[in-house]
C-alpha cells in the first residue's frame, strides 16, 4: 500500500476544505438590488404610442401573434380587415369576445399575425392571443377574460391515424359474405 493512503491525499487540505464548508452571509443589498431588476411589465396606458403589449394564442396547429394598442377599435388581421380575413360571422364574433367581455371594443388597436391550421383554428388562436395580450396590458380585464374562459387554451388536438383502421376511429367495411 502506498503511504499516501494513511495520511490522506496531499492536493486536498483541511484548511482548504474548512475554507469551502465555511458558511457565508450573503448581504442584504444583494438581494433587494435582484428585486429591483425583475421590474413589472407596462401596461397598454404606460405604454407610448408605437409600442404594443403582445399575446400568443394557439389552436389545433394554427398559431396567432397578436398586438394591442391604444386607439379607436381597428382589428387588422394579416394586414386585412377582420371582416375580409374571417367571412364567417361565427369566427368574427369570436376573435371579438375579449372585447365583448372586458367593455373595450373601441378603446383598443389590434394586429394579427395567424399562420397554419384552418380558419376556425386561426380565429380560435387569435382569441386566445387577443385576451392573454389584454390580460398583461390592462390588468383590471384579467377578471372579466377569466370568468369568461378565454384565457384557457383548448387543447384539443386531432387523433392520429391507427393502423388496421381507415381513419383514427373509422374501421373498413364489414362485409360477412
Amino acid at each position: 500500500m502506498p503511504e499516501n493512503s494513511k495520511q490522506g491525499s496531499p492536493l486536498i487540505s483541511s484548511e482548504k476544505v474548512a475554507a469551502v464548508l465555511k458558511p457565508t452571509q450573503v448581504p442584504l443589498t444583494a438581494v433587494d438590488s435582484q428585486q429591483q431588476q425583475t421590474k413589472k411589465k407596462p401596461t397598454i396606458a404606460e405604454l407610448g404610442p408605437k409600442e404594443y403589449c403582445w399575446g400568443t394564442g394557439r389552436r389545433k396547429s394554427a398559431i396567432a401573434r397578436v398586438r394591442v394598442r391604444q386607439g379607436s377599435g381597428k382589428i387588422m388581421v394579416n394586414n386585412k380587415e377582420l371582416d375580409n380575413f374571417f367571412p364567417r360571422l361565427q369566427d368574427q364574433q369570436g376573435v371579438k369576445a375579449p372585447l365583448v367581455a372586458s367593455d373595450s371594443l373601441d378603446k383598443y388597436d389590434i394586429f394579427i399575425k395567424v399562420h397554419g391550421g384552418g380558419i376556425t383554428g386561426q380565429a380560435g388562436a387569435a382569441k386566445l392571443g387577443m385576451a392573454r395580450a389584454l390580460a398583461m396590458g390592462a390588468p383590471e380585464t384579467f377578471g372579466a377574460l377569466r370568468d369568461a374562459g378565454l384565457l384557457t387554451r383548448d387543447s384539443r388536438m386531432v387523433e392520429r391515424k391507427k393502423y388496421g383502421r381507415k381513419k383514427a376511429r373509422k374501421s373498413f367495411q364489414f362485409s360477412k359474405r
